[in-house]
């Protein structure tokens, strides 16, 4: 891949996993090309936008993952919800309560028993104005669309970055259509792809 800011041939990415849509950026050239979220290795090359100093443009570089592209496909009634890929599986956690811990510790309400997650990782808070991710002390920090964050405001979209861990934000309105039945409780809920 030719970097035009520079005039050098880049091997190490940045570029997009093809099976799961993650950004990769490969730590050495020679180093196995593969996606360190699914192990994949079948990536492409992502093209570069110009240099900038805008926020927007982090935002540019992000791809709302195929399976989150229909919201009212995927959630089951207006609301907000945070939504993974755990194999082949989506997981689809409704945002019910004012706070939602993420960590590897037993009292997380959204919990990943791996070594690159802390304990008490990060907080999704909602409030009147919207719905914010907080990082909690964690050891490897919180990033929004790729961009390390103290907290941050969430749009639809957004992906939020705990350990190895590539969450989502998703956010369906009352106008969408839903369907008529739908479950009680906020635990997490299993959608099959």
């Amino acid at each position: 891949m030719n970097d035009e800011r520079t005039g050098a041939l880049s091997e190490t990415g940045p570029f997009r996993c093809e099976q799961c849509h993650a950004l990769v950026t490969l730590a050495e050239p020679d180093s196995p090309r593969r996606c360190d979220n699914c192990g994949s290795q079948t990536l492409a090359a992502l093209e570069l936008p110009p240099e900038s100093t805008e926020p927007n443009m982090v935002a540019a570089l992000r791809a709302v993952p195929p399976w989150l592209a229909d919201p009212a496909a995927l959630l089951v009634e207006p609301g907000e919800y945070l939504c993974y890929q755990d194999g082949e599986e989506i997981i689809v956690v409704p945002l019910t309560r004012e706070w939602t811990r993420i960590g590897r510790s037993l009292a997380a309400d959204v919990r990943f028993d791996d070594p690159t997650v802390s304990r008490r990782h990060a907080l999704l808070v909602r409030a009147p104005d919207g719905v914010r991710v907080l990082d909690d002390r964690s050891l490897n920090g919180v990033f929004v669309n790729g961009q390390r964050v103290e907290w941050s405001t969430l749009a639809h979209g957004d992906e939020i970055l705990v350990g190895r861990y590539r969450l989502h934000f998703a956010r369906l309105d009352a106008t969408a259509d839903v369907p008529a039945v739908s479950p009680a409780g906020a635990s997490p809920v299993a959608v099959d792809e």
